[in-house]
């Protein structure tokens, strides 16, 4: 049985933890980033209000079974600095998918691989997680090797895989199994 609380998992200088209203900040700075709201529910809006609608959204994900959405927030200031999620679509089948983004300002500071690995550990500990995966677009060279440096595998590419704004793109997927004992 999956956990019906939102557990606070830490990782090296990173915290995953529930959003709070405090995060407005973080989901406003990225309402103008070129892709973050194409491939998110982020609004593009910048307004407080839509912020806290965003955050509101990411509480009902547990709610209504769709997953796990964590704020990635630095260990030693507890501030947001991006977001990731652990999406149960296809729990039934034993899959679990992930995605995440980071704000522009805390890129590039290894906080993505270290929410990641966090993340995949919890998840693979699971009671009927055996796989999680994720997409990733071929030209996102840095979110590919935080995916590599967690023990994803590439699987390979997913041609006109995903619609993103008004276009197909192809994606790589990739995946990390559960250890067979």
């Amino acid at each position: 049985m999956l956990p019906s609380d939102m557990p606070r998992l830490s990782q090296g200088a990173v915290v995953l933890r529930a959003f709070e209203d405090r995060d407005v900040a973080l989901v406003q700075s990225v309402a103008d980033d070129p892709l973050i709201p194409l491939i998110t529910t982020v609004p593009s809006s910048g307004t407080r209000d839509d912020a806290l609608a965003y955050i509101a959204r990411q509480h009902d994900r547990l709610t209504t079974g769709a997953g796990y959405s964590f704020a990635i927030a630095d260990l030693a200031t507890d501030r947001a600095v991006g977001s990731i999620g652990l999406w149960l679509r296809d729990v039934d089948e034993g899959r679990a998918s992930t995605g995440y983004w980071v704000a522009p300002d805390f890129r590039r500071r290894g906080y993505v691989a270290t929410a990641l690995q966090a993340l995949t550990s919890w998840a693979l500990s699971l009671d009927g997680i055996d796989r999680v995966q994720l997409y990733v677009e071929p030209w996102n060279e840095g979110s590919w090797r935080a995916a590599e440096s967690c023990a994803y595998q590439r699987e390979g590419l997913l041609r006109s895989w995903q619609k993103i704004g008004d276009e197909r793109k192809d994606m790589y997927m990739y995946s990390v199994l559960r250890p067979k004992h």
